[in-house]
């Protein structure tokens, strides 16, 4: 079927492996060190982003061809802007607690530069079916660096995963010590870069 062709395949695939956006665009850096030091805000963060970047594609594909080059950041900016408002009101309808955490990040998603860069470079020279694809598989990739480093530094900092303590307290009576430095967004930035590390190595042997 047209719908899954080895094309819109890539599309979906390739941001979670061969060009994906942190680890190999090192793109959306910023966020990830900001919003990592639990796993919920981290997986609140990739999935609003996933969600904005999947229908933020879909809605520029579509109005492509009507778009005048001059004004096409403009128009980009303005499609991000309503979807980035549509998601932080669903965030503190349902999630007020995580939304709160979230703080000024969820606005800032406006000028995430994985987001943007999608628009420009995918969006607007291809069909929507393609561009949900590649925004969804982009959105996902952004998302599992976040887990990745938001479980890390939760468990290793905090002793719990998603608010669940997981270090039982005989360890802590036993002279266990949770790693503070974890909470610090410098050890986003350390876990992340070895992240990028792995995934080269792994992926570029030669």
């Amino acid at each position: 079927m047209a719908l899954f062709s080895k094309q819109n395949k890539e599309a979906f695939v390739n941001p979670l492996s061969l060009d994906h956006p942190i680890l190999v665009q090192v793109l959306g850096i910023c966020s990830a060190l900001a919003v990592t030091s639990q796993l919920k805000p981290a997986i609140v963060m990739g999935l609003a982003v996933t969600v904005i970047t999947a229908f933020a594609n879909v809605i520029i594909s579509v109005l492509r061809n009507t778009i005048p080059n001059r004004i096409r950041i403009v128009v980009q900016l303005v499609v991000v802007a309503a979807l980035v408002t549509i998601v932080s009101q669903v965030l503190k309808a349902f999630v007020y607690d995580v939304s709160v955490q979230l703080s000024v990040y969820v606005g800032l998603i406006i000028t995430n530069c994985i987001l943007m860069g999608r628009l420009e470079a995918f969006a607007m020279q291809n069909k929507p079916w393609p561009s949900f694809l590649d925004g969804v598989g982009n959105g996902l990739g952004y998302a599992m660096i976040l887990v990745i480093v938001g479980a890390v530094r939760e468990f290793l900092g905090r002793g719990s995963l998603l608010g669940f303590q997981i270090i039982p307290d005989g360890a802590y009576e036993a002279g266990y010590i949770n790693n503070g430095m974890m909470t610090m967004p410098a050890m986003a930035l350390i876990l992340v870069g070895i992240v990028i590390w792995v995934h080269r190595a792994y992926f570029y042997k030669d």
